[in-house]
């Protein structure tokens, strides 16, 4: 999340009118008769004229998108979203594309910096896309303004930045992180003595203890103790003894200790085991992403630091059925790619916002294939369903909700985990509307 929100204006292109001149007649004429030859040329050459790379202007012709997301960087990473794009590819290619047409995915190392994710955005805008599908980045509006500039959808970006939730062109399928950090507040405000949160000194985290915070009064429950630690360290000594310390501070209650550092997550938690023995015992909590089945399977599994930990996510948990289709694909058509790991929340997303982009195609039909008819059909208010992995999701401009500021949100869903003998399982059946908490942020 970013700390501060951009108010931008959407106001429609002017045509500016040409001027006259004193050459009158003769510049007319000239004009003229380059525009009838200009016509002549795009007669002989049919469809050709005109057409923007990228754009599916005829049933046979593919559809090309674009999915990002860091890679092998010194913070957090999601290699799983571009590889699951491919898988996806190959999935609807095997089976005669999207209503005929070839789906075409590229993919870029948005690498966790701002100009590498500018780059990310003019390379799609370069390519033609027609959408922006399935990805991550934390330099929201870096990415954001070349796409705007073009008029390409970002469909199913992760979430993790503010003005995912404000741009016209962004849906989203998921609440991002204030769904996630407002619905932990939620979870915790009943079991939990102190929370202390640890969470990345970065514009990404800047809104977390709001969010964190705004949960936690549902209970009622004082505020959570806001700890900074650096996104990329090595090691969390310190911070793991103030934490401790003040997690565990009331002996009447069990306090709760919530790191939310991505990648570094793990890190924090080596340290807190090694320092665990020297404080009362505290519970561990957090978000899909910075706790989830791979690294508790890491950690140790039940004998773990994760066991009993609660965890917030946006979707069914991951040996759900309903992610039987998504698992399947990727037995068959990932090919043993590593990356993708089926109960990583960024390849959940990934594979959720390809999707709605196979919906939106299939309600296009025949006709035209761009980045426009995309836009326009999802402004139109047509429903995607998921499978039950998500409620039905529709983004029309007359129907938008607004709430903590985030007038793009419109899945303010979550599911309550926890961490039972190395397992993530429901806590609570079925989504939690976290909602009314956001707008009371």
């Amino acid at each position: 999340m970013t700390g501060r929100r951009r108010t931008r204006s959407f106001l429609p292109v002017r045509i500016r009118p040409v001027r006259s001149t004193a050459r009158g007649t003769r510049s007319r004429g000239k004009s003229l008769a380059l525009s009838a030859g200009a016509l002549a040329a795009c007669a002989s050459l049919a469809a050709g004229c005109g057409v923007v790379p990228g754009t599916s202007g005829s049933s046979d012709d593919p559809v090309t998108v674009m999915t990002w997301a860091p890679e092998k960087t010194a913070a957090t990473n999601e290699p799983g979203m571009p590889a699951m794009a491919k898988a996806y590819a190959r999935w609807v290619n095997s089976r005669g594309g999207i209503n005929g047409r070839k789906l075409n995915v590229l993919t870029c190392n948005e690498k966790n910096d701002a100009v590498a994710a500018a780059k990310c955005a003019r390379r799609a805008v370069d390519a033609g896309v027609v959408a922006v599908v399935g990805s991550y980045s934390q330099h929201g509006r870096s990415f954001l303004s070349p796409l705007e500039a073009a008029g390409i959808p970002y469909i199913g970006g992760y979430g993790v930045t503010d003005d995912e939730f404000t741009s016209p062109l962004s849906y989203p399928v998921n609440g991002g992180q204030p769904a996630l950090m407002a619905g932990l507040g939620e979870q915790l405000a009943g079991p939990c003595g102190p929370v202390v949160l640890v969470r990345p000194d970065s514009v990404a985290g800047d809104l977390m203890p709001e969010l964190l915070n705004a949960g936690l009064r549902t209970g009622p429950h004082a505020a959570a103790t806001d700890q900074l630690a650096a996104e990329d360290a090595t090691q969390y000594s310190e911070q793991t003894r103030n934490a401790l310390r003040r997690a565990s501070a009331d002996a009447a209650r069990m306090g709760c200790l919530v790191p939310s550092l991505g990648d570094r997550t793990d890190t924090f938690m080596d340290s807190v085991r090694r320092a665990r023995e020297d404080y009362p015992e505290v519970r561990t909590a957090g978000v899909l992403g910075s706790i989830d089945q791979p690294l508790i399977d890491a950690s140790g599994g039940k004998s773990g630091p994760y066991e009993g930990a609660y965890v917030t996510g946006w979707y069914p948990v991951g040996h759900d059925k309903r992610w039987n289709t998504m698992n399947k694909v990727i037995r068959e058509h990932a090919f043993g790619d590593n990356r993708i790991d089926p109960a990583d929340p960024g390849v959940q997303t990934t594979w959720i916002a390809y999707t709605v982009l196979k919906s939106i195609v299939q309600e296009l039909g025949d006709g035209e294939v761009s980045a426009r008819t995309v836009r326009r059909t999802l402004d139109n208010g047509t429903k995607v369903t998921t499978g039950g992995l998500t409620p039905p999701l529709s983004w029309p401009f007359d129907n938008l909700v607004a709430p903590g500021g985030f007038p793009r949100l419109v899945n303010a869903n979550v599911t309550f985990q926890v961490v039972r003998e190395g397992r993530l399982v429901a806590a609570r059946q079925g989504f939690v509307s976290v909602l009314k908490t956001l707008e009371d942020a």
